[in-house]
């Protein structure tokens, strides 16, 4: 079997492929796109960091290739949608630069306490000014993370140790898992209103996206200091840079940005309160042997047939099962990545409940794809088919699974119920006749939407014109409807409208559509 290293990658990594007498390793870097098309039509398997761009066009002309090792945590050079049809397993290493991020996280609250870049700078022009560079200490200050994963974790435990208080928001983190780790649970305005501190170490998406911008600022306290080493874009750097000089952020330490490298002409370089680094939280000598040598075990081991571990895109399975089976892994990732947008509040329980033909077969990657799904909205790449679970548990979020002979109303239906710190909702899907994925219940009405792209989910009164308005009003915006499907329980009682649309729907546009009349809820979900 060949393989082939696109992007460098750290020996102690290469060695372990190359001492198997099996394979034939190539390195071969700085490959253009058409060349890397032409090269990796004789490959089992592609190693790559993120300089390597794996396109559609590469997966097309790649006839022989069974596995993608991607060795870091994003998986945004991969077209994993691609990769998924063509039956290629991509796999990533989300552990490997958890210290080393999590250290250059606490390196610069501490540059940025201290002044410790400023200062040295000033050394190096001769100058010797004490007073211009009075810092503050961490001790008794308030940290807050957003987003309380492997990293988030990693960096509680070194804010702990100087004495700092730690307040957390991540919507799966459970109270008791924060509290044995001597750590606060908060909602984000909390944490946004009481920290001293704030860093973020959460995946950037629709959602996290300027999760941080001129509204969040404004409730923060004043003197208030932020750090980044995430993702660029999580936090709005026009509003940071409008906060910094209106006095009511003291400092920031920015190692990731919105566009890098970083602009010369970026209002950041000109800011005295302001540390930064060019993208360097996983740049340590350890960080790159721990990826180089963990993306090269899970690759060997997949070649030969000894397991799949952190694969993003694909559960193991036999060739007939993968058949019956695969069609519902589809269908319940959906069904939880709809679920978890569809309920308001933290995470708490997910009860599955399998029924009909399919429990004669082994539910374990269903199981493991509705989890996937549920996360993925939030965890972003760091979540996989094989870490989906472990992550819940992590975040002490109980997983319940059931089967039931019980004849239903369709030959096979697997029913989803997420219950968080304020409600729980319940879901139910099947797949049609065509082995499409179809939601055919949610909580108490009966419809059938499809899962897939933009979806507007609407709460209403079962009145005439309702129907007639919610499509007039979307045609006035230039969005297209694709499908819209609806669900009551009782004539003139409470219903729901499900549409599936086009193009992306604005805030400012779901806002108007909470001004309809006879709406009572509105949300856009994501799959």
């Amino acid at each position: 079997m060949k393989i082939l290293i696109s992007d460098p990658l750290s020996e102690e990594g290469v060695q372990i492929l190359k001492d198997v007498k099996e394979f034939t390793v190539d390195v071969v870097t700085d490959l253009k796109p058409d060349a890397l098309k032409e090269k990796i039509k004789d490959y089992d398997a592609l190693v790559v960091r993120s300089a390597t761009k794996v396109t559609k066009d590469i997966i097309a002309a790649a006839s022989k290739l069974k596995v993608i090792g991607r060795a870091g945590v994003g998986l945004d050079n991969v077209d994993l949608d691609s990769a998924t049809q063509k039956g290629i397993i991509v796999m990533n290493t989300p552990g490997g630069n958890t210290i080393s991020t999590a250290e250059h996280t606490i390196s610069m609250i501490l540059s940025l306490s201290r002044n410790i870049a400023q200062a040295n700078a000033s050394m190096k022009k001769g100058e010797w000014k004490r007073s211009k560079f009075m810092g503050v200490e961490l001790y008794g200050k308030s940290l807050g993370i957003v987003g309380f994963g492997r990293i988030g974790r990693e960096v509680a435990k070194r804010a702990l140790s100087f004495g700092m208080n730690v307040l957390a928001y991540d919507p799966f983190l459970s109270v008791d898992v924060a509290s044995s780790l001597g750590v606060e649970v908060v909602e984000l305005k909390e944490l946004l209103e009481k920290s001293d501190y704030i860093t973020v170490h959460t995946p950037l998406t629709d959602e996290t996206k300027h999760v941080i911008s001129a509204p969040q600022f404004a409730i923060m306290k004043k003197g208030v200091r932020i750090i980044n080493c995430a993702r660029g874009g999580i936090i709005d750097e026009e509003g940071l840079i409008a906060a910094i000089k209106e006095g009511k952020v003291a400092g920031a330490a920015l190692d990731v940005f919105e566009k890098e490298p970083l602009l010369a002409e970026s209002e950041l370089l000109k800011l005295d309160g302001v540390v930064l680094t060019p993208h360097l939280g996983a740049s340590t000598e350890e960080a790159q042997v721990n990826v180089a040598i963990e993306v090269a075990e899970i690759v060997r081991d997949a070649l030969l047939g000894k397991g799949i571990r952190n694969a993003a895109n694909y559960p193991c399975l036999e060739p007939e099962v993968s058949r019956i089976i695969e069609p519902y892994i589809n269908l319940a990732e959906r069904l939880g990545a709809f679920a978890s947008q569809l309920a308001e509040g933290r995470l708490q329980e997910v009860n599955i409940t399998y029924s009909g033909e399919i429990i004669k077969h082994d539910l374990t990657p269903l199981t493991l794809a509705l989890v996937k799904g549920t996360l993925k909205p939030v965890l972003q790449e760091t979540v996989n088919f094989i870490n989906s679970t472990a992550l819940a548990k992590e975040r002490g979020v109980k997983i319940n699974e059931a089967k039931t002979s019980s004849e239903e109303e369709f030959v096979t239906l697997i029913t989803l119920e997420i219950k968080t710190d304020k409600e729980s909702r319940k879901v139910c899907g099947t797949l049609s006749s065509n082995k499409k994925p179809r939601i055919v219940k949610i909580d108490k009405y009966y419809l059938e939407c499809q899962p897939e792209g933009e979806m507007v989910f609407i709460q209403n009164w079962d009145k005439p014109g309702v129907i007639g308005n919610l499509g007039t009003f979307f045609g006035k915006c230039g969005i297209n409807i694709a499908t819209m499907t609806f669900g009551r329980d009782e004539p003139g009682g409470k219903a729901i409208s499900v549409l599936n649309v086009d193009s992306q729907v604005s805030p400012e546009v779901l806002d108007k559509v909470r001004k309809i009349e006879n709406v009572l809820s509105v949300k856009v979900i994501r799959i």
